[in-house]
């Protein structure tokens, strides 16, 4: 009696370590239970050990343990395993056991198109909220080195002083310009690939221009990442709308339909859906910025409380642009002060995760805490996007808490009456801080504080999954 074959694929969002584990756990399993195996990894750096068609075709069960996008399309017809990539990580025995004894579901996919075009998945064969999940966490993690890249060479080039990018100051410096502006190109293509990819997992390769499209568009009108998000949903829904409708066509027009109608009908679209979308969110930031200006003057803890929760609230998104874009504002009317608690706030969401996965180690898998280590860096560089990954997984919970840490990091600032020069930079523009000790001391304190408060949440969560 010949081995049972099995084909798997394993991603996680960031890509780094939860993907190879889950890899790993079931080849081991595979081997204990007598099995022939082979895992497809979806990590960082792309697809490695690719699957081909004729080993997918002769496997008598497939096994997708993923939190992303590893186009299942590809399994139709196949006893699929769906899963996440943690129980692809602890439960791989039974996992494999699933398909041994034939309990596996055969996958049915979404109704398949032409050969020109990639086919549209609708989520796959998770619950809608699982699959909704995956989408985003597909988006992020292509959005993350983007945001890692460009955001540390901006903060890089403030060490060479706050005005060295601007040719018409005197402190220029040719290569601090050359820093600033090659990152502001990475750092601003967040929103579009964000939603790029959002509209890939749900649309292959058609949605992924229509989100980028779109993605462009919130960014540009100032919608943000809230607005990237929604742009990356709409844009693959978009795609599948347009691939029913558009079903009927003789399949001579196959071609065309990928190559022109598609992106023709996608972007036409999403174009007019976005300016409906982006003009109030525009108005809100612009009201919540006249708001904040207000504001200034306040007594340091309602001031402080107001910027730390408006800053942690969406990470990047309109909400938090309106304090930052409101604290840069008023740095050239020169008040330093502002932007002090405007920034301490927008660094501590970062190093409240990277925190927690240090004092509460027990309580993250192994992918968390490799990411939380990269947060201390992403914090400390006033890259706040490096929490989304985590707030996105429970919103509910860890964003209130990453605003009460915020919230105490500014109020310490606003209290100490630091003033901060520079509207970007981190840790790296210390040297321009006035008052930088007690600075550094506020955004520690609210971190901790953040942190102890995430990490207590992830402790009572594993008591009650152990219970």
């Amino acid at each position: 009696m010949s081995k049972i074959k099995i084909v798997a694929a394993t991603g996680c969002p960031t890509g780094i370590a939860h993907t190879f584990m889950a890899a790993e756990s079931l080849q081991k399993a595979a081997e204990k239970l007598g099995v022939e195996i082979k895992v497809e990894t979806h990590g960082q750096v792309g697809v490695e050990n690719g699957l081909t068609s004729k080993e997918i075709k002769e496997a008598d069960g497939v096994i997708i343990a993923a939190d992303k996008d590893v186009n299942a399309e590809r399994f139709v017809g196949k006893p699929v395993v769906d899963v996440s990539v943690g129980r692809g990580i602890k439960e791989a025995e039974k996992l494999i056991q699933t398909i041994i004894d034939g309990k596996a579901t055969t996958y049915k996919g979404s109704k398949k198109s032409d050969e020109a075009e990639e086919e549209v998945s609708e989520g796959g064969s998770g619950s809608v909220g699982r699959a909704i999940y995956k989408h985003l966490m597909n988006g992020v993690s292509h959005m993350l080195p983007f945001v890692v890249g460009g955001g540390v060479l901006i903060a890089i080039s403030f060490l060479f002083g706050i005005w060295s990018a601007d040719p018409t100051h005197e402190t220029y410096n040719e290569f601090a310009a050359f820093l600033k502006n090659t990152g502001g190109l990475a750092f601003g293509l967040m929103v579009p690939i964000l939603a790029a990819f959002i509209a890939e997992s749900i649309a292959k390769r058609p949605g992924m221009v229509v989100g980028f499209i779109g993605g462009v568009i919130a960014n540009d009108g100032g919608a943000g990442f809230l607005g990237g998000i929604v742009a990356g949903f709409l844009a693959g829904y978009i795609i599948v709308l347009l691939q029913k409708l558009l079903q009927g066509l003789p399949k001579s027009l196959d071609g065309l339909k990928a190559i022109f109608l598609y992106p023709l009908l996608g972007i036409f679209l999403i174009g007019g859906i976005m300016h409906f979308v982006v003009e109030p969110m525009t108005a809100i930031n612009e009201g919540m910025m006249d708001f904040l200006a207000e504001f200034q003057n306040a007594n340091p803890i309602i001031l402080g409380l107001i910027v730390g929760s408006m800053s942690a609230f969406d990470m990047g998104g309109p909400v938090n642009k309106a304090a930052y874009l409101t604290g840069t504002a008023l740095l050239s009317d020169g008040n330093f002060f502002f932007m002090a608690g405007v920034s301490a706030a927008c660094i501590t969401p970062p190093l409240v995760i990277a925190f927690a996965t240090v004092f509460f180690r027990k309580y993250f898998n192994e992918s968390e805490r490799n990411a939380g280590l990269v947060n201390f860096i992403l914090g400390s560089t006033h890259i706040t996007e490096g929490a989304i990954p985590f707030a996105a997984k429970n919103p509910i919970v860890v964003i209130p808490i990453l605003m009460v840490g915020s919230s105490v990091s500014a109020i310490l600032s606003y209290m100490f009456a630091v003033g901060v020069p520079a509207p970007h930079g981190g840790f790296l523009i210390l040297p321009v801080v006035d008052k930088a000790v007690l600075w550094v001391v506020a955004i520690l304190i609210g971190s901790l504080v953040g942190a102890f408060l995430y990490g207590l949440s992830k402790k009572r969560s594993y008591a009650k999954e152990q219970a």
